[in-house]
């Protein structure tokens, strides 16, 4: 299984980001964008990768530990930026500090259930809002979403999500994303 830990924010904090990437839409070039869907919005705290279903009882120990070190903490969606001319993305504002110590967390657990967690980029706590195919101008891109500030909302719950890839072959199909488990955090 294709897996990962996330945190999902909450539907009216992506409503507010669903209005704001669809004026990027009208942007020049916005149609070689691929843009991804609201239902797979989240923010990756650590990538796991194929996980064999036998470590799953293990991770799941290690993830609702990792939950329960840390405190609900506020966050908004705010600002963005890109990835070379690859990814545009949107940030996050307010409690950094807390999420990033909770996706350190989440990797170590993960690692001490035996799964090979992705340790090649440092956390950046971002939300991928589109991806290029080959190159375009993501700078106007980012630079419109600079002064985007959400409404204020709680993290309260992590996340073990799975990834289905697309099956069907058609061009732009998306993956599907499931969430296997959830915590509360603090508890």
């Amino acid at each position: 299984m294709r897996l990962f830990a996330a945190i999902i924010p909450p539907e009216s904090a992506l409503a507010e980001l669903t209005a704001v990437v669809g004026a990027l839409r009208h942007l020049p070039d916005a149609g070689r964008l691929r843009w991804t869907e609201h239902a797979g919005w989240h923010f990756t705290l650590a990538f796991l990768g194929e996980v064999d279903e036998g470590l799953l009882p293990e991770l799941s120990e290690r993830l609702e530990r990792a939950a329960r070190r840390h405190p609900p903490h506020e966050l908004r969606i705010a600002g963005g930026g890109r990835f070379g001319d690859r990814i545009l993305w949107v940030g996050a504002d307010g409690d950094r500090t807390t999420l990033r110590d909770l996706a350190r967390s989440t990797a170590a657990g993960a690692r001490r259930a035996g799964v090979d967690v992705d340790g090649t980029h440092s956390f950046h706590a971002h939300l991928t809002v589109a991806r290029a195919a080959d190159r375009v101008d993501l700078k106007p891109y980012a630079a419109a979403l600079a002064d985007f500030r959400g409404t204020a909302w709680t993290v309260d719950r992590l996340a073990l999500m799975r990834s289905h890839p697309p099956v069907s072959g058609v061009p732009g199909e998306r993956p599907r994303y499931e969430v296997l488990r959830s915590w509360g955090l603090g508890h």
